[in-house]
């Protein structure tokens, strides 16, 4: 729906529909507590130190890869080649609202709190079913990396043509799937969804305001 379906200002508000019938199914229908989902108020806090952290190092990486001319190739990407109140809009709302706070709640609040109690007292259950929401986190961005070979210079010359597509793609699955994994981590180390919505949005503004700068 959101990548093929909707129109791109139903974007937000779609994503942010979804994100509440997820808490809704979990909480009202599944039994889950704000807890078990990565919402409890008491862990705010502990979620915006480990965030801001991870955060911080992300910045520290993206940086280096701009200061090394072998990856800073990776930053002329043509969809960061927008104006200055589109690029707000991208940072500022469009990731925030429209991409991160859906994709925290689903990947690593319900899906995983829903697989932990069918998984109860099996062997590493609640590694299984961070497994289990990393790998539909992965699958997920099948239609997102459809065409990241044509849009970016780098790709586009390592991954030509149909299959360079389908190697792209595969690469999009297994990288974000793998970052699952590690926003996973954070978010159970700290407690809090904060952890990992914070991580998450700087990996993908900051990345927008990057390649914004190195185009610009």
């Amino acid at each position: 729906m959101a990548n093929r379906v909707i129109p791109s200002w139903a974007y937000v508000p779609w994503n942010l529909t979804v994100a509440v019938l997820l808490l809704l199914i979990a909480i009202r229908w599944d039994g889950q507590g704000l807890d078990e989902v990565g919402l409890e108020p008491r862990k705010v806090q502990s979620g915006l130190r480990w965030g801001g952290a991870a955060s911080a190092l992300l910045l520290s990486i993206y940086l280096v890869g701009l200061a090394v001319p072998f990856t800073n190739g990776l930053f002329q990407d043509s969809r960061a080649n927008i104006s200055l109140g589109a690029l707000a809009w991208e940072t500022l709302i469009m990731v925030p609202l429209g991409t991160v706070l859906m994709e925290e709640i689903a990947f690593r609040g319900v899906l995983p709190a829903m697989f932990r109690k069918r998984l109860l007292g099996h062997a590493n259950g609640a590694l299984r079913a961070d497994i289990l929401a990393a790998l539909l986190f992965g699958l997920w961005h099948v239609l997102p990396a459809w065409n990241v070979n044509k849009v970016n210079p780098v790709f586009r010359d390592l991954l030509p043509g149909p299959v360079g597509q389908v190697v792209a793609v595969a690469a999009g699955v297994l990288g974000t799937g793998l970052a699952g994994m590690g926003l996973s981590w954070l978010r159970n180390r700290s407690g809090s969804l904060m952890a990992p919505v914070l991580m998450h949005c700087s990996s993908n503004s900051l990345g927008y305001l990057l390649a914004w700068i190195v185009q610009h």
